[in-house]
């Protein structure tokens, strides 16, 4: 086999299984990770229709449910917690707003990570500064002055991903704002019960007029997983390089919110996990430049308005592998990725009708109509309805490439 040395950019969950997917087809993936050890926790991230197929490929379906959050649904509460709307997670066979199985997104990494096994080599606290291309492969510097040769490197480093700057260009040729931030972090079991918080394993909402949402999921250790968005509104982006800034902006425009909020957002200075991003897209003309490719985010990040990026990694891993190993390690297996997907991630890309304006409403007419309209989806006449469009989401039957490593490949 050609092309049989892989480096991997990014030890999240599109890079841990692309290695599992390249180690299973012969190839020799080593994984850079700019962290300096595996990042746990994170936030909830769900396996649905198309990448609980591919996990279930990789024989880890039984390890993925094992950590499982068990969420019972999501539900929307009021100013004074009292539930307006509820969403079930089995009212539409695990495919609704909650899926059937929901974990945490640092669970189902190192969970793919010990999967790997012994035959990938994992490289902690370091990450790619240069890629020299020829005819033959690639010249790699990191930023620990260590060079290398490899015939084929994947960026699968996230939305700003480096290995898509150095080789397709600026983050702001590829990125598309939605209009809004998310943030998020863990508060332990003990601070929720001193602080009075709920964990009554559903996953809460509650929004406030000017484009405010804040939630909390169960995280599985007992604590609690709070999240916000907020509408872009008269924020300079300059916020998202000063995690001071981003602290002081959620204190600012979620104060005087109900609920929750206020214990939230005090136990929000002391969160060790402390995350704030903006909502974006990455869309590109094209995911490969020569012997390198991009994967998941990286490459075609849906944000998460879309809930679809934890099965685009999945799936996009699984087919990038696959085709390598198809193609026998030539690079023309990385076209032929790109073929197989671009329509299956454009569809995946498609937002809810109102796209994030529909999670964060201006007003309280609108919120309320929100509830409503949630309680009419899930009403004896329309729930049918509902369930059909629910399970048309995600129209992908994954192919077996050890099976067949040489039929064209059917994203449909």
């Amino acid at each position: 086999m050609s092309g049989k040395t892989v480096l991997v950019s990014g030890a999240g969950i599109a890079g841990s299984a692309v290695a599992f997917w390249l180690r299973r087809f012969g190839f020799v993936p080593t994984v850079v990770e700019r962290s300096a050890a595996p990042r746990p926790g994170g936030h909830a991230v769900d396996l649905r229709g198309a990448s609980k197929d591919v996990v279930e490929r990789m024989g880890l379906l039984d390890a993925v449910r094992e950590r499982a959050l068990h969420e019972r649904g999501m539900a929307m509460v009021d100013a004074r917690g009292r539930r307006r709307a509820e969403m079930p997670a089995e009212a539409f066979d695990g495919r609704g707003a909650v899926a059937e199985i929901e974990i945490l997104r640092g669970d189902l990494a190192e969970i793919l990570v010990a999967a790997t096994g012994d035959g990938v080599e994992y490289r902690y606290g370091d990450h790619i500064t240069a890629l020299e291309q020829d005819a033959d492969g690639v010249r790699v510097r990191f930023a620990s002055g260590r060079e290398q040769r490899f015939d084929l490197v994947v960026g699968a480093d996230g939305s700003h991903s480096a290995v898509r700057a150095l080789v397709f260009g600026p983050e702001a040729d590829h990125t598309h704002p939605l209009g809004a931030y998310t943030a998020h972090y863990s508060i332990s079991a003990e601070r929720a019960t001193a602080d009075g918080l709920d964990r009554d394993d559903w996953f809460v909402v509650h929004n406030a007029p000017g484009r405010r949402m804040v939630g909390t999921r169960p995280d599985r250790d007992g604590g609690v997983k709070a999240m916000y968005v907020l509408g872009a509104d008269g924020v300079d982006e300059a916020v998202l390089r000063d995690p001071t800034a981003q602290r002081a902006l959620l204190h600012e425009r979620f104060a005087g919110m109900g609920w929750q909020t206020p214990a939230l957002l005090a136990a929000m200075d002391t969160a060790e996990d402390f995350y704030f991003d903006a909502y974006t897209q990455v869309k590109m003309p094209t995911w490969v430049g020569g012997r390198v490719v991009l994967l998941g985010d990286a490459g075609y990040c849906p944000s998460p308005a879309s809930g679809q990026g934890t099965n685009l990694a999945l799936v996009g891993a699984y087919v990038l592998a696959g085709e390598l190993a198809a193609a026998g390690g030539d690079p023309a297996g990385l076209a032929a990725y790109e073929s197989a997907m671009r329509e299956y991630v454009e569809r995946n890309q498609k937002l809810m009708p109102g796209g994030v304006g529909a999670m964060i409403p201006k007003s309280a007419p609108a919120i309320r109509m929100g509830h409503l309209l949630n309680r009419v989806m899930m009403s004896r006449p329309l729930r049918p309805l509902a369930a059909r469009a629910f399970a048309a989401e995600d129209p992908f039957t994954p192919r077996d490439y050890a099976a067949e490593p040489t039929s064209p490949t059917r994203c449909t």
